[in-house]
């Protein structure tokens, strides 16, 4: 059995080897996906962690802190908590924090590259050019950007922050979300459905939760033109992904760019056969500076629990 000490970190699943170095230099990190046996070890030790550092993809079971009494702090790598029970954190008075902040900026990058690779088809002409079909054959076209209506659907951070982006394409930026917010300069649609009808890109930028599982689904794809786009930074949990797929295949919608899907790392044979498809490895904030950003806010929460400070980045 462990020592007991107050600055025992439970490590749920691998980070940067910038951010465990420092975690290591100033706590005992116990990481638990080495654990031959982690139930056991759990059953054994789990007493002594009061902080747990994850990343939002893995997120936590509630199984597990079940078995930490004394947790206090759930330190997330992401701004992702789908993987987390809130409730259960409320309940037990876990702080939870995330590295709000830090995404931003890549993400709307990856947000506006994706819109533009899926319009003016940048991953099929390379491929067009590699296999030699330029030597027999004229390329076809594409679609312009600059000039279109975009949809947001959620305007936050990323929302705001792609819509500047899209601003130096003379696009007709309007958007969804939970309220409208009367200092934007751009158009307000009470639901994304309506937003839809009246889009020529409708990009999805909401956060992830409980209640967004599914919410674009077979409804929205048909009130969009049949020459829209759809592209997803956000959640692919939020995405009806056989819904998007039949719109799809139907040709309800044009095309799509996609960074997230319902079952990462699994993504349906049925969207890697579709060329009018630009699919990424939910690589948004996949940067060397966002990363160690996203490292720096991590262990700053981790240092502020264990300090007795306000948590920089706690989300409730």
């Amino acid at each position: 059995m462990m020592t007991d000490t107050p600055n025992n970190v439970l490590l749920i699943a691998p980070v940067m080897d910038s951010l465990l170095a420092r975690l290591e230099a100033n706590f005992v990190v116990h990481p638990l996906y080495e654990q031959a046996d982690p139930a056991a070890f759990l059953a054994a030790n789990g007493g002594t962690f009061t902080a747990l550092v994850t990343r939002g993809d893995i997120g936590v079971a509630t199984s597990v802190l079940e078995q930490l009494p004394n947790l206090g702090l759930i330190a997330v790598f992401g701004v992702g908590t789908d993987a987390i029970d809130l409730s259960y954190t409320r309940q037990h008075g876990i702080a939870v924090t995330i590295t709000s902040g830090a995404l931003t900026e890549d993400v709307a990058d990856m947000a506006l590259g994706l819109l533009l690779a899926t319009a003016r088809q940048l991953c099929h002409y390379d491929r067009f050019v590699r296999e030699g079909r330029w030597l027999q054959e004229a390329p076809g076209l594409s679609v312009q950007v600059s000039g279109k209506r975009l949809g947001i659907f959620g305007m936050g951070n990323i929302g705001r922050a792609i819509a500047q982006r899209a601003a130096g394409f003379n696009m007709h930026i309007q958007y969804a979300s939970h309220q409208q917010d009367g200092a934007l300069p751009y158009a307000y649609f009470p639901d994304p459905l309506s937003l839809a009808r009246d889009s020529d890109f409708f990009v999805i930028a909401i956060s992830g939760g409980k209640d967004s599982i599914g919410l674009v689904d077979k409804t929205i794809f048909n009130a969009l033109p049949p020459h829209a786009l759809v592209i997803n930074i956000a959640r692919g949990s939020i995405v009806n992904e056989q819904d998007l797929i039949d719109a799809l295949q139907s040709g309800a919608i044009a095309g799509a760019g996609l960074d997230v899907y319902a079952d990462e790392p699994r993504v349906p044979a049925a969207l890697i056969g579709m060329n009018n498809v630009v699919l990424q490895p939910h690589v948004a904030s996949g940067t060397h500076e966002t990363r160690q950003k996203m490292s720096d806010i991590v262990f700053a929460n981790v240092s502020a629990y264990f300090g007795h400070q306000p948590l920089p980045n706690a989300i409730e």
